[in-house]
C-alpha cells in the first residue's frame, strides 16, 4: 500500500512540475557575435603607410583570395615628415590617418581602428611602449582581437634589426604579439568577456565579447634584408651572414598578375603607396607615370611567428587554417634563469626581447639574428646598453673595454665598474660613427674581466654610412 502511495505521489508530483514548466516564460534567445566585424587576418601596424611594405600581398589576399580584412594603426604618424604641404605634427596626423583610410579602402579593408598613440622616431622600443601608455593600447588591441576573431595576425617584427629600425613598428609587433596569446583567456581584461545585464539598456559597463585564440602569426619586416618598393638595395646587404628572411617564412610574388584587376601586384602596390602624399606617394606615382613598377615588384617576404594549428614554416599563410574556435594555447611566460659567478649581457631592448622571445615561444625569432646588428647615419652616435651581473656573494669590480674598427671613438663605455653581491650594474656604451660617406658593416666587440679573468664578450654589428637607414638612437 506504501508503495502504491509513493508512486502516486510521485506521479502527482510529475504533474504538477510539467503544468508549472509550462508557464514559466521563454528567455529571448542570445545574438551571436556581429558577423560586419569578422576577420580572416587581422593587420597591425603602428603608423599610417606602413602596410605599403605587404601591400602587394595584401592586393593577393583581399582581391584573389577573397579574405577579410582588419586592421589596427597604433599612431596616427604625427611625428613623421610632410613631403607636399606645410602641416606636421598633430595636423599631419590627421592628415596620415585620412590617406590610411582611402589606402586601406583601395585594398578592400574597410574595418580599420586608430588607437592615438604618439609616433615615437627612433628605435628603442621601451620608448615607444612607455609613449604610447603600454597597457592603454594592448588593452585595446586584445578589444578588437575579440570583436574581429582572426584566424590569422599579421604584423611588424618585434626585434631590433638593420634598417629602418622604428621603435613604434617594433611596439606594434610586441602589442600584437601579446595580445595573440590573451585574447583567449578570460582572465586577461575580464570585463571585456562578461556579459552585460541588459545589452538594451545603456550603461552597460561589462562588453559581451567572447574569449577568442588567433591560430597563426606572422611578421614582416623593413630590414634591409626585405627590398621594399621605397627603399633598401642590395648593396647594404650584411656580408657578415646572408639574407635572414630566407626559409623563415612564406614569400609572395608581386610580378605575377593580378586576375581580377589584370595587372601585377607590384602594380597595385604602386597604386596604393601614390595614395600616401605626404610621406612617400610621389614614389608610386612616378613610377605609375613612367610605366615601370619593378622596383614594386620585389617578392613580399614573410617570419613564421608561431601556428597552433598544423602548418608548415613556408607554407602559405592560411595553410592549416579552418573555419571555427579553437581553444586557448598557454605560453610559457617568463622564466627567471638562474646563474652563477659574474656575467655580461645585453641590456634595455635587447635584453627585453632575451625575455620576451622565451616567454611567447618565439623560437624562429630567437634564432634569426644570433649576433645583434643595427644601421646609424654617418658620424652617427651608436648607444649599447650592457648588464654586468654579479650572482657572487662579494662586491666584485669587473673592468670593460671597447675593441673599435678604425674611425670609431668612444664617448663613454670602457671603464672599471663596481658591482655589489646578486645585483646588476646598467653599462650604458656610446660610440661615435666615422663621419664619412662611406657605406660599411663592421663590428665592435666589448670584453669583460675581473682582476684579468675573462667575465665574457659580446659583440654588435653596424652599418653605418646609410643615409635612408637608421632613425638616430
Amino acid at each position: 500500500m506504501k508503495s502504491q502511495l509513493s508512486v502516486l505521489a510521485t506521479f502527482s508530483l510529475l504533474l504538477f512540475a510539467a503544468g508549472a514548466f509550462a508557464q514559466l516564460p521563454k528567455a529571448p534567445p542570445i545574438p551571436g557575435p556581429d558577423d560586419r566585424y569578422k576577420a580572416d587576418f587581422l593587420l597591425i601596424i603602428a603608423h599610417p603607410d606602413d602596410d605599403m611594405l605587404i601591400s602587394g600581398y595584401l592586393a593577393r589576399a583581399l582581391f584573389d583570395e577573397h579574405k577579410r580584412g582588419a586592421a589596427i594603426l597604433c599612431t596616427s604618424g604625427d611625428g613623421g615628415r610632410n613631403e607636399i604641404a606645410q602641416e606636421t605634427a598633430a595636423a599631419l596626423g590627421q592628415e596620415r590617418v585620412l590617406e590610411s583610410r582611402r589606402a586601406l579602402e583601395f585594398l578592400g579593408i574597410n574595418n580599420v581602428w586608430y588607437l592615438g598613440g604618439h609616433d615615437t622616431p627612433g628605435q628603442d622600443v621601451l620608448w615607444s611602449l612607455e609613449n604610447w601608455n603600454h597597457g592603454r593600447v594592448l588593452n585595446e588591441v586584445v578589444r578588437l582581437v575579440r570583436l574581429t576573431r582572426p584566424d590569422v595576425i599579421i604584423t611588424l617584427l618585434p626585434g631590433y634589426v638593420a634598417g629602418e629600425n622604428h621603435d613604434d613598428h617594433q611596439a606594434a609587433g610586441v602589442i600584437a604579439t601579446e595580445a595573440f596569446d590573451m585574447a583567449a583567456d578570460p582572465t586577461a581584461f575580464p570585463e571585456q568577456v562578461t556579459a552585460p545585464r541588459d545589452r538594451m539598456r545603456v550603461m552597460n559597463m561589462t562588453e559581451g565579447l567572447h574569449p577568442w585564440q588567433p591560430k597563426k602569426i606572422y611578421y614582416f619586416t623593413d630590414a634591409f634584408d626585405a627590398f621594399s618598393g621605397d627603399r633598401h638595395g642590395k648593396r647594404l646587404q650584411s656580408p657578415f651572414r646572408k639574407n635572414f628572411l630566407e626559409g623563415k617564412g612564406p614569400q609572395y610574388s608581386n610580378s605575377l598578375v593580378s586576375p581580377s584587376h589584370h595587372v601585377s601586384y607590384g602594380h597595385l602596390a604602386a597604386e596604393q603607396m601614390s595614395i600616401y602624399l605626404t610621406q612617400g606617394g610621389n614614389i608610386g606615382k612616378e613610377a605609375l607615370a613612367k610605366g615601370d613598377v619593378s622596383r614594386f615588384e620585389q617578392p613580399t617576404h614573410f617570419i613564421f611567428g608561431k601556428s597552433l594549428v598544423e602548418s608548415s614554416i613556408t607554407g602559405d599563410i592560411f595553410e592549416g587554417i579552418k573555419p571555427g574556435p579553437i581553444p586557448l594555447t598557454r605560453i610559457p611566460g617568463f622564466q627567471p634563469q638562474t646563474s652563477e659567478g659574474l656575467s655580461v649581457a645585453f641590456g634595455d631592448s635587447w635584453g627585453f626581447y632575451r625575455d620576451f622571445w622565451k616567454a611567447h615561444n618565439l623560437e624562429v625569432v630567437a634564432h634569426l639574428l644570433p649576433i645583434p646588428e643595427v644601421a646609424i647615419p654617418r658620424g652617427g652616435t651608436l648607444h649599447v646598453p650592457l648588464l654586468i651581473r654579479n650572482d657572487t656573494d662579494n662586491p666584485q669590480e669587473v673592468s670593460l673595454t671597447a675593441v673599435l674598427p678604425k674611425g670609431w671613438t668612444e664617448k663613454t663605455g670602457s671603464a672599471l665598474y663596481p658591482v655589489r653581491a646578486h645585483e646588476s650594474y646598467p653599462a650604458q656604451m656610446v660610440l661615435i660613427a666615422p663621419d664619412i660617406d662611406e657605406i660599411q658593416w663592421q663590428e665592435i666587440t666589448w670584453n669583460a674581466e675581473e682582476n684579468g679573468r675573462p667575465v665574457g664578450s659580446l659583440k654588435v654589428r653596424v652599418l653605418s654610412g646609410v643615409g635612408d637607414g637608421g632613425l638616430p638612437q
